[in-house]
């Protein structure tokens, strides 16, 4: 019998809500296994101690972040760290063992003063800017393939993105007119112990924040830039709800000309008819949260407004799949070759 050659996997920021997903998401993939549970907060803990779900799937205790060691043990290695971690231990020693696979904004920048600026840190190392690949596997597959370093796109980013891009690369819309409204349940603002993420700060309100200063917005910016073949400049306002999981985008834009839904929709259905994880919705339904929530589906769907010459995109997501760890196992499957849906073909969970 043929021996199956398991990939080894080396998670750092492991007991992070996008960590906790990554490992819940790889223990479904029949061709990887979780070498290491990196931890610094939970050294020498038992995994399933600080994630009961996993009581009697993982055995193992948490270990460092120590990424050299790590790299002597592993083929790829996942940071689910805070910015500024990965770039500041990564090196070329590192990456001729192993690939990365960042979901921090490390890498995501093109950049270097543009990602100091907004994020307020020093890049530790830019040398490896050029060389990293935007992990958005829809529009940058061919490029994942070949990379050492994958830089897991924002969950904002993901979201906006995919909702605006065919209109953006066909040239349908006026790139300086996009204005992104977006929603995020409370798990995007990470497991720390924050007191505006406290239940009774967040319960019963809704809040815009980072207006006009949030970080997805270069990283929108840059990525649909290269669609539309110049610089663009939008405006971008993230709203936190009072749920636990998911995105909504809503996004509006100048069209250049008169349309029709058939022709948009044909546009639409050009760039992710043959995307597994892209739903493109009928006439009229507007993507919901709770349609997506617990897989890797991004849905999206437009209407237009001929009244007033705009057109209004629209996207949901599960910000902690296809926002973070989703994407980052879809990144995963493309580096070593598999189904880019290994793992990762969840139905979404509903009530």
């Amino acid at each position: 019998m043929e021996e199956i050659i398991m990939i080894k996997a080396g998670i750092i920021g492991a007991t992070g809500y996008a960590g906790n997903e990554i490992v819940r998401l790889l223990l479904g993939h029949k061709d990887v296994e979780v070498a290491w549970y990196g931890s610094r907060s939970y050294i020498d803990q038992k995994y399933a101690d600080v994630y009961q779900n996993f009581f009697k799937l993982v055995d193992a205790k948490c270990m460092d972040d120590n990424m050299e060691e790590l790299a002597e043990q592993v083929d790829v290695i996942f940071t689910a760290t805070p910015q500024g971690f990965c770039g500041s231990v990564v090196n070329e020693s590192i990456l001729n063992k192993v690939k990365i696979i960042d979901l921090s904004a490390d890498f995501r920048i093109k950049d270097v003063d543009t990602y100091e600026k907004w994020y307020g840190i020093k890049h530790q190392s830019p040398q490896f800017i050029d060389e990293a690949v935007y992990g958005l596997c829809e529009i940058n597959r061919d490029k994942i393939k070949d990379a050492r370093i994958v830089a897991n796109p924002g969950c904002y980013t993901t979201c906006s993105i995919l909702s605006i891009y065919p209109l953006v690369k066909e040239g349908l819309i006026e790139p300086k007119s996009i204005i992104v409204d977006a929603k995020s349940g409370t798990s995007g603002a990470g497991r720390g112990a924050k007191v505006p993420n406290l239940f009774c700060e967040v319960n019963e309100n809704i809040k815009a924040y980072g207006v006009t200063t949030h970080r997805h917005t270069p990283e929108i910016e840059e990525q649909l830039g290269y669609a539309a073949g110049e610089e663009v400049m939008i405006n971008f306002t993230p709203h936190l709800v009072p749920m636990q999981r998911g995105i909504l985008v809503t996004a509006y834009a100048d069209l250049k000309k008169k349309v029709t839904y058939e022709e948009i929709k044909a546009v639409y259905d050009k760039y992710y008819g043959n995307e597994y994880f892209i739903r493109v919705l009928d006439k009229d339904v507007c993507p919901e949260t709770r349609w997506v929530e617990g897989s890797n589906f991004v849905d999206v769907n437009f209407k237009i407004d001929e009244r007033t010459g705009r057109i209004i995109m629209m996207g949901a997501l599960d910000n902690l799949i296809k926002g973070a760890a989703g994407a980052a196992v879809q990144n995963f499957n493309i580096l070593f070759g598999f189904e880019e849906n290994e793992g990762l073909k969840q139905v979404p969970m509903f009530p």
